[in-house]
């Protein structure tokens, strides 16, 4: 079993339900899935930009990306409808919790000049999105081999009500967000 979770089901879940005065154990927040996201802009004119970013994803997450396609053509971007523009792996269970502990605990302090996510970032629902602008924060990534830094977007899905629950529940997983 992955740390966090055996930490949320032992520690977490007992503490939110205190805190958030909630009396069905069904009703605490948890943590649904995870869904990471990164775009790769020079994919359509260029075949080799996908492969690595698919490599670096897989890396990361620990499991097969999807490959994301155009919906529709743009001529200012010289993209065309169904033409590569990125890679995405959603986790879910326990691939999800060791994610977030590696990203807790190993990627953003690894930040240059990091000092603490935005508050602003939930999105009214309890669910919470970061962007990190390079993807070498994670160990699992060689320098040495890299043809280009990529940026990613990560959305951490909860099934909290509110944001104020979504807050709490990403506090007791140690998310550094200001307050």
């Amino acid at each position: 079993m992955a740390r966090l979770k055996e930490l949320y089901e032992k520690e977490i879940k007992k503490s939110l339900k205190e805190s958030l005065k909630i009396k069905n154990d069904m009703a605490v927040p948890k943590l649904k899935k995870i869904t990471v996201n990164m775009g790769v802009g020079k994919a359509s004119q260029e075949k080799g930009k996908i492969e690595s970013a698919l490599s670096d994803m897989k890396l990361i997450s620990g499991q097969q990306p999807v490959v994301t396609k155009a919906r529709k053509s743009v001529a200012g971007f010289k993209l065309r409808e169904g033409s590569n523009v990125g890679v995405k792996v959603t986790l879910r269970k326990t691939r999800m919790y060791e994610f977030l502990d590696r990203l807790v605990n190993i990627a953003l302090p690894r930040v240059r000049d990091f000092r603490g996510l935005s508050k602003k970032s939930f999105d009214g629902r309890g669910n919470y999105s970061l962007g990190l602008k390079e993807q070498i924060v994670f160990p699992e990534i060689d320098y040495d081999n890299l043809d280009e830094l990529r940026g990613m977007d990560i959305t951490i899905v909860t099934s909290a009500r509110n944001d104020q629950q979504g807050l709490e529940l990403l506090k007791k997983f140690n998310l550094p967000i200001n307050i």
